[in-house]
């Protein structure tokens, strides 16, 4: 068998076919492919010699087969052709290969006359009659825009070898091919339709024949000198190039990218859609796009990593993600979910097939049926979005808000293109926070509460409050304590506990919850310190003790003021703390001795009360649960000795400035109202005088212990977290945070309303995105928690809102994209399920290896990637 090609220049019996194919000429002339072996036999007879291509077979076999060309591929023509050296001398080319020579066609025929047609490969499709050979059928074929080259190959031929050996001698590497009739048939030509071929080709016209090339396959074994005919031969062969198994260069910290295009290539419908004729759906026009270019770029890469043999550097790829995401630019290291979510928005604008989208008011649901509202909703989206990441990734689901004033609902069907679950982490921090009472009736009190490692403050207030018995009338009001002042009030709910460092000091403050909006007032204690100066004869006031937070009430003055101070004082009151009932100390005793019963293990409260010799863990600080705090009431009013008068002699307040410059302003005891000019929080700095100290058990507002260190629950016990369970962290009911609160229409105001989610409509390919990371204006952490997830047989039937429409709620895994190391320094790669290898594969930038089903569930999955079953 030959392939005639056509070339621009001519050739002579005394030009060699590489002379032949450079010299100039205006007319084509057609050249042939044929064994180099039966050539020499007759090449003495023709004087004429060729261009040689040595093909040699693959040592073993890498991938699998392509089956589109089980059908038609010869085991002795699908080799991997070298170009050899022009030789003028008989024998084999390519150093043992099988050699090929380039002869011109009218050479050939008068050869093959000769020979009778002595080829030695035996020509399955023959047509009647001499057209096939005076009409040759010609292909013009695209390798690139700028390169159209033109074949004339005979109908007698056979097809496929023939395109391979064209393709080979316009230096395109040899590569099987897939073929389609661009003359007004666009289906593909396999080889049982060949003879057809003669039926849509026209004889007096050039025919169009799209062939696409893909990557010759190594796999070939040595059926070399083997039986031609044999069906089994047909079998043996790789499938084309690649096939996936191909890895990506990483061009700096790209680890990132190369994890998630490496997902996508081997989404199976993606696959098939850029493997085909995808440009022709490319939406230039739409201003939400990219102009086709962001499409153009990813389907290149794709066809790379599906035809190309050796690793593929996604130079250009990368240049046009930072082009239109210049957060993706440079070599720094991101995050591949984060680019996953724009690839898939961007492809899908790229590729959507609306011009023009409607406009479409999104209605109230008003009564009507769940199904009803969801299917309007969901016609609305693919009203205004047609592409294949619609059809192959987008989903719906159910959005449920409730108003916690008056109950009115409102439902809501939204898309997605992704899942984000949170994940609940076995981490533990102990954490020891002082709780203090704000009307004087507790002595303060240490607990330590184990709170997730990365939990918020919501998780400490709530443990927080478990521990210290709080009323259902109380609320708790945390602050970090530095230098015996308060530097920051803790109220936001959703801050990270990993914001607080191992040696801070917390103190939480229990307040009524009427007094949940009321101005505050905060004491700071002061007194002189003698070592403050260097001279030590001017002596500077410094702060000492934890301060005491307290309500302002409706009106206050310095007397009330006052009052207030020395009711918070109470419980440290040297008077009050004799340790007996019966025992009334003189009004001018200056100290006493005293009793401090502690509890320090760890995980209880850690308190200080000479009322009673014990503490039990689930009691409050004191004894206000029993008779011998009104007792001790009672012993401090008749035995105080004290009146108003002597008690200003004990202390100075003064007004500190909101400015924190350090001024200072004194409070008279006849000052009137000072609520009227009282910010939200007034702070009062109080002055100690000598006699003062030596009436008070100060140290007790001096033992505000360090939070801990960090304390983990060890590896050996630490349990995983299977995926179902942070399906329902994220479908749970839980309010809106204080950013997004929701416009009730009933109330006409914004509510922090309560949000659930339900699923409702299930896609092809389900995106499971795990959050690992979280992000505050200060830390970065991630969560090592397991996520044990199945790899097959995922079922979300019991997460389905409406089961009656889903085609299956079935999924199988099919690749992860895996981030290893923490938030400072990490590396990503990508586990992929290979269908043809029925096996999984580690995708390491440019290594791709097999690995065992077993070691694809690590703490490192990241996204995982699910196909319905």
């Amino acid at each position: 068998m030959a392939t005639a090609a056509t070339a621009s220049h001519p050739a002579s019996a005394s030009t060699s076919g590489r002379d032949a194919l450079a010299a100039a000429s205006s007319s084509p002339v057609a050249v042939c492919l044929v064994p180099f072996r039966w050539w020499a036999r007759v090449r003495e007879e023709e004087a004429a010699g060729g261009v040689q291509y040595a093909a040699t077979a693959a040592a073993s076999p890498s991938y699998y087969g392509l089956r589109l060309l089980h059908s038609f591929l010869h085991p002795d023509l699908v080799l991997r052709l070298e170009r050899g050296e022009c030789r003028a001398g008989g024998g084999d080319g390519g150093g043992g290969g099988r050699s090929y020579a380039l002869v011109p066609a009218d050479e050939l025929s008068r050869a093959l006359a000769r020979q009778n047609s002595g080829l030695g490969l035996q020509n399955k499709h023959s047509f009647a009659g001499d057209s096939a050979g005076a009409y040759p059928l010609v292909l013009r074929i695209s390798v690139r825009e700028t390169s159209i080259l033109t074949l004339k190959i005979s109908k007698k031929d056979n097809p496929v070898e023939n395109y391979k050996r064209a393709n080979k001698i316009f230096n395109v590497d040899s590569q099987p091919v897939h073929v389609w009739d661009f003359s007004g048939q666009t289906n593909l030509i396999l080889m049982n339709e060949w003879n057809r071929l003669h039926d849509c080709c026209h004889a007096d016209q050039e025919n169009l024949l799209e062939v696409q090339v893909y990557a010759m396959s190594d796999s070939l074994t040595s059926k070399i000198g083997g039986d031609m005919n044999s069906d089994s031969s047909y079998r043996s062969f790789g499938r084309a190039g690649s096939m996936g198994l191909i890895g990506l260069e990483n061009l700096g910290n790209t680890c990132f990218m190369n994890s998630s295009i490496q997902c996508l290539a081997h989404t199976p419908k993606l696959v098939d859609y850029f493997l085909g004729d995808y440009a022709k759906n490319i939406n230039r026009t739409n201003p939400l796009g990219l102009n086709g270019e962001l499409a153009l770029a990813f389907g290149e890469l794709l066809r790379s990593l599906w035809t190309d043999r050796k690793p593929v550097p996604p130079h250009h790829f990368k240049e046009k993600i930072a082009c239109f995401a210049p957060q993706f630019s440079g070599f720094n290291q991101h995050d591949s979910q984060e680019l996953l979510a724009f690839l898939l928005d961007g492809l899908h604008e790229d590729l959507n097939q609306v011009k023009c989208k409607p406009y479409e008011e999104a209605k109230d649901a008003s009564g009507r049926p769940d199904e009803e509202v969801a299917d309007e909703y969901w016609s609305n989206h693919l009203a205004r979005n047609d592409s294949v990441i619609v059809d192959t990734c987008h989903g719906q689901y159910k959005s449920t808000l409730t108003c916690p004033t008056c109950s009115n609902t409102s439902v809501t069907f939204d898309p997605f293109m992704y899942l984000s679950l949170p994940v609940p982490s076995t981490a533990k921090r102990v954490m020891t926070v002082t709780v203090f009472s704000t009307d004087g009736s507790r002595e303060p009190c240490s607990y330590d509460v184990s709170v997730p490692k990365f939990g918020t403050l919501s998780d400490l207030v709530q443990a927080l409050s478990i521990a210290c018995l709080l009323g259902d009338d109380e609320i708790l009001l945390v602050t970090e304590v530095y230098n015996n002042c308060i530097i920051r009030y803790l109220e936001e709910p959703s801050d990270s506990v990993s914001l607080l460092r191992d040696g801070d000091k917390l103190a939480a403050y229990r307040l009524p919850k009427r007094h949940e909006k009321s101005p505050l007032v905060v004491f700071t204690h002061q007194h002189f310190d003698e070592h403050s100066s260097d001279d030590n004869l001017t002596p500077q006031m410094r702060e000492f003790e934890a301060p005491l937070l307290a309500a302002l009430p409706e009106a206050i003055n310095g007397l009330s003021l006052q009052d207030i101070y020395l009711k918070l004082l109470s419980p440290f009151r040297l008077s009050n703390r004799a340790g007996s009932l019966n025992l009334c100390m003189e009004s001018n005793s200056d100290s006493v001795n005293l009793m401090d019963a502690t509890s320090p293990d760890s995980g209880s409260n850690n308190c200080q009360n000479s009322q009673l010799e014990d503490c039990p863990e689930s009691s409050y600080c004191s004894a206000s649960e029993c008779e011998i705090m009104k007792e001790r009431d009672d012993l401090h009013d008749r035995c105080s000795g004290s009146n108003k008068e002597a008690q200003m002699e004990e202390f100075e307040f003064y007004l500190k400035s909101e400015r924190g410059d350090g001024q200072q302003q004194k409070i008279e005891i006849n000052e009137l109202n000072l609520r009227e000019t009282a910010p939200s929080r007034l702070h009062i700095n109080v002055h100690w005088l000598q006699n003062a100290s030596r009436k008070y058990a100060t140290s007790m507002l001096n033992t505000l212990p360090e939070i801990h260190k960090l304390e983990l629950i060890p590896k050996g016990t630490e349990d995983s977290v299977a995926l179902h369970g942070c399906l329902e962290a994220f479908l749970k009911e839980e309010p809106l945070g204080p950013e997004d609160m929701w416009y009730c229409p009933c109330c006409k105001k914004h509510q922090q309303a309560m949000k659930k989610l339900d699923l409702w409509r299930l896609p092809e390919v389900l995106v499971i995105h795990l959050k690992r990371f979280s992000y505050t204006q200060f830390t970065r952490n991630k969560l090592e928690t397991f996520v044990d997830f199945p790899t097959s047989d995922l079922d979300l039937s019991s997460y389905i809102a409406d089961k009656s429409k889903q085609p299956s709620s079935h999924y199988r895994l099919y690749a992860i994209s895996n981030h290893y190391g923490n938030m400072g320094g990490g590396h990503y790669t990508a586990s992929i399920y290979h269908e043809e290898g029925k096996g999984w594969y580690k995708f390491d930038d440019d290594c791709v290896t097999p690995m065992s089903q077993d070691s694809i569930k690590t703490p490192a999955a990241y996204v995982l990637f699910y196909r319905r079953e």
